[in-house]
């Protein structure tokens, strides 16, 4: 099986301090954890997927063969030329383009599953994104969603949203901690199937963005089956 890697240099979104911030961050929470829930994340996919927010390619080695292809958007350049030195190594065909959430290439219908992993955080119109992956996925297409988000508990999540009265002016790439984002996923018409919570922090600085979620939705329709050409 032979692997690709391009670069298309549009919607360029250069943060070099924040790539590599992001990049300690990243193998620091691996180290932690994280590498677990990737490969929680993409396990049983199948056929096309798009990754929205590839970042470094952390999730690439964690991809299952039954993945025909994968097709990873990251606009920062720095990141971006990381995440193609990851797909080198991974075990499916990864093509690492620029772009962003608000604007996806490919045709409607054309994915079989999206993946999104602590981006969803970070992007400034939400429903536009989501409503952009409902699009580009078939119907009965899989969105796989980890993202750290608002607390169930009122007193956390309190906290966490006089916390974004300015954790998203200072952290460098519009992070927020009081995100929900499983009730935005399904505002958007995506079907929950099922949903994990947990806490997670790499360090005791990350309590703020300690809830997390691990989780599938569906785009609602008739379930054609994955693409296999």
């Amino acid at each position: 099986m032979s692997r690709r890697t391009s670069t298309i240099e549009s919607h360029d979104l250069p943060h070099p301090i924040v790539a590599r911030m992001w990049e300690r961050m990243s193998r620091a929470c691996d180290a932690k954890g994280a590498a677990q829930h990737r490969t929680e994340l993409v396990d049983g996919l199948h056929g096309r997927v798009i990754e929205v927010g590839a970042g470094n390619g952390a999730n690439f080695a964690h991809y299952p063969t039954t993945v025909r292809e994968v097709l990873a958007l990251e606009p920062e350049p720095d990141l971006r030329a990381s995440a193609e030195r990851a797909a080198v190594e991974a075990p499916v065909p990864v093509t690492v383009v620029g772009g962003t959430a608000d604007a996806l290439p490919g045709d409607d219908a054309a994915f079989d599953a999206a993946v999104v992993s602590l981006v969803l955080c970070t992007v400034t119109d939400v429903e536009r994104a989501l409503h952009e992956l409902k699009r580009v996925l078939r119907a009965g297409g899989e969105l796989r969603f980890y993202e750290h988000v608002l607390a169930h508990r009122p007193g956390f999540a309190r906290m966490q949203r006089a916390f974004d009265l300015v954790y998203p002016r200072i952290n460098g790439w519009g992070c927020r901690a009081a995100r929900d984002t499983p009730a935005e996923i399904e505002a958007a018409g995506f079907e929950i199937q099922r949903i994990r919570r947990f806490p997670f922090r790499a360090s005791i600085l990350d309590f703020p963005l300690s809830p997390h979620v691990l989780g599938v939705a569906r785009r609602p329709g008739l379930d054609e089956g994955w693409s296999d050409g």
